[in-house]
């Protein structure tokens, strides 16, 4: 990505201290327990490491490295029974989830063979996890569990700390970076309308605005030839142009993307939304009618950019990048009742990765309902499972996420230059299209490929929003 992020994981594991002087070999089982559990989160997310904890006092002690490091998740091993005196210090103070992994290390007892203290050493991580979450509930804090074996491997448990951690970087991207507001939202779409301030207080993202006058001469002083020539390949690259492409025919686009690119990494913006409603001459309209593809390649690499100012679908955008690899623009287009299909797409910038073939591009007159001409790109989304993610908000200014899982079909596509899906939901084209819209998503969603509902899932707990799932 363009502007890189990592998210900061606090884990630690707890064992009740009663047990370390009865059954001395305790410590060393579960000091190897506990370094070999580490090893099983990726090397994706940056480690706070919170420690063996025994005491309250131990975890007081890691409570305070997890909010030095204001992480975006915590993640407790649990070794053996502990009271939750051993957890409540080190998450006190934080408001992200707790997940609690009970990882037995055997797979089955040998009961003829086990003794005390390899019960309590290697089969008796499950004892606490009620507890926990009976006193994480009672103070407020948002959880989760992971139960699953060491021995033999867990493909499922490592499957959900992996998942965790990928939903742990939305927070972090979100913390980090800011957003691009270019110019307003499309005049009346008031479903996009946000309060900046708002989005910042419960959603961590900072707003910067920006004026389309700055972005004119935003590629004033590029003049590195080799950069130019660079990413004129890369356009070329990524998509068929109608006519046939060189790189003379799209140098001024690569020297705005070049120009564009350090813009973002100066700015750390991993979020932009834009509208342009002015008269598209001279320097303007130059940029206008490239501006589709130029932000299509910063899409590819992972910044977010939302047609119409729609800075709540830019987010979903960031938020299936991130966990998925692909953040397409999308919304509902039309539905062929005779197939019982929603036809859903979009026109303007869209995500490469998302296309199962080379992405198009070409040149027309008129950008409908919009200002000026100029490159048109189309994207051929992955056939097989799809989700969309909406995110709305309601009178008070909550966020909502709304969620589908469905199937994407072959069969006939519109033509004229916009991305467009034929996706089949279980519930049905007419079913769905009554219930998305009933959840108030706005006319906006974000497509990936694959099926992410469970991720999604966990991304709402770690922001602290209501998901409506409206079909999977």
């Amino acid at each position: 990505m363009l502007v890189e992020t990592k998210a900061r994981v606090g884990v630690f594991a707890i064992a009740l201290g009663a047990y370390l002087p009865q059954f001395p070999s305790l410590v060393p089982e579960f000091q190897a327990q506990y370094e070999a559990f580490k090893k099983l989160l990726p090397d994706t997310v940056e480690l706070i490491d919170g420690g063996l904890v025994t005491t309250k006092e131990l975890s007081q002690a890691a409570g305070d490295r997890f909010r030095s490091a204001d992480v975006d998740l915590v993640i407790l091993q649990l070794l053996t029974y502990a009271t939750s005196y051993n957890m409540l210090p080190a998450v006190r103070d934080l408001d992200v989830p707790v997940v609690l992994v009970n990882l037995q290390k055997k797979l089955a007892p040998d009961y003829a063979n086990t003794d005390t203290a390899t019960w309590l050493g290697e089969l008796y991580a499950c004892g606490a996890v009620g507890e926990m979450v009976a006193d994480l509930e009672r103070a407020g804090k948002r959880h989760a569990v992971i139960t699953g074996v060491v021995e033999g491997g867990d493909p499922h448990a490592q499957a959900e700390l992996e998942d965790w951690c990928r939903a742990a970087q939305v927070r972090r991207r979100f913390r980090d970076t800011n957003l691009a507001q270019i110019g307003r939202p499309y005049p009346g779409m008031m479903d996009l309308y946000i309060d900046e301030t708002n989005l910042y207080h419960r959603m961590w993202l900072y707003t910067k605005q920006f004026d389309w006058e700055k972005l004119w001469a935003i590629a004033d002083d590029v003049a590195d030839e080799a950069a130019i020539r660079a990413k004129a390949q890369d356009i070329l690259d990524t998509f068929d142009i109608e006519g046939g492409g060189t790189a003379e025919k799209v140098w001024e686009m690569a020297r705005y993307v070049v120009a564009f690119e350090r813009w973002v990494k100066e700015e750390q913006i991993a979020f932009i939304a834009s509208h342009y409603d002015g008269f598209a001459q001279g320097k303007a309209g130059v940029l206008d009618s490239m501006l589709i593809p130029a932000f299509s390649m910063l899409i590819k690499q992972g910044v977010a950019c939302a047609v119409e100012g729609d800075i709540k679908v830019a987010m979903a955008m960031s938020i299936l990048k991130t966990i998925s690899g692909t953040g397409q623009l999308s919304e509902m287009y039309s539905i062929d009742f005779k197939e019982d299909i929603c036809i859903i797409g979009h026109s303007g910038s869209g995500d490469a990765d998302i296309s199962a073939q080379k992405p198009t591009m070409k040149i027309v007159p008129v950008f409908h309902g919009k200002t000026g001409g100029g490159y048109l790109t189309q994207f051929y989304p992955h056939l097989g499972p799809v989700t969309y993610l909406g995110i709305t908000q309601d009178r008070d200014g909550r966020f909502k996420f709304v969620a589908a899982e469905g199937v994407n079909e072959e069969g006939p596509i519109f033509t004229f230059g916009d991305t467009n899906m034929r996706t089949r939901f279980t519930c049905g084209a007419r079913a769905f299209c009554d219930r998305w819209s009933e959840a108030g998503p706005t006319h906006h969603m974000a497509a990936a490929s694959g099926r992410h509902i469970d991720t999604i899932l966990k991304v709402a707990k770690i922001f602290n929003v209501p998901v409506d799932v409206i079909t999977r």
